[in-house]
């Protein structure tokens, strides 16, 4: 079982390092794109591969985000409860997101089958094909699902989730 946690941690993390170069990806294409324009040469598509980037940032934060406990939350009710109906709220809420990441995840994954069958390309100047970026999306909500189902699990066997709370920073963020 450790070494499944082990892998599971650090696939949630590895997932938001690439949301992290994703991130700096879409700065290094703004760059390029200015340097373009100054020097009158032209890029075609940089905005559409910064989007492609910021898909990818999103989708593969998820899992991170959520396992950090910086995904938002409301938690008065959960607060206000005894550890027994607590329990029984977090289980149907985690059930319940972990079910609709795995729908998610199914359609998504045909949605990318059926771009790739037909060799759908973006309609920009870029004409990349768009399973690639869509890939990434269906990468992202199967790392999510995955996430989900593995707190679903630790809440129903141990008795609490995973999700951690860094209080300083989140108060950053506020």
């Amino acid at each position: 079982m450790t070494a499944l946690r082990k892998t599971l941690d650090t696939l949630y993390v590895a997932a938001g390092a690439l949301a992290a170069v994703c991130l700096v990806a879409i700065l290094l294409l703004i760059v390029a794109q200015m340097v373009a324009r100054w020097t009158g040469a032209v890029f075609p598509g940089a905005a559409s591969y910064a989007g492609y980037a910021m898909a990818g940032a999103s989708f593969l934060a998820f899992a991170n985000a959520l396992n950090r406990g910086t995904h938002i939350r409301v938690s008065m009710l959960l607060n206000v409860l005894s550890k027994g109906p607590r329990r029984l709220l977090e289980i149907w809420c985690f059930g319940l997101a972990a079910v609709i990441a795995w729908y998610f995840t199914y359609y998504a994954y045909w949605f990318v089958y059926w771009s790739w069958k037909f060799k759908e390309i973006s309609q920009d100047q870029d004409a990349t094909l768009l399973w690639i970026p869509q890939s990434v999306m269906v990468a992202g909500g199967a790392i999510l699902a995955i996430a989900l189902t593995d707190n679903l699990l630790h809440i129903i066997i141990r008795g609490n989730h995973r999700l951690t709370r860094d209080l300083v920073d989140q108060s950053f963020g506020e």
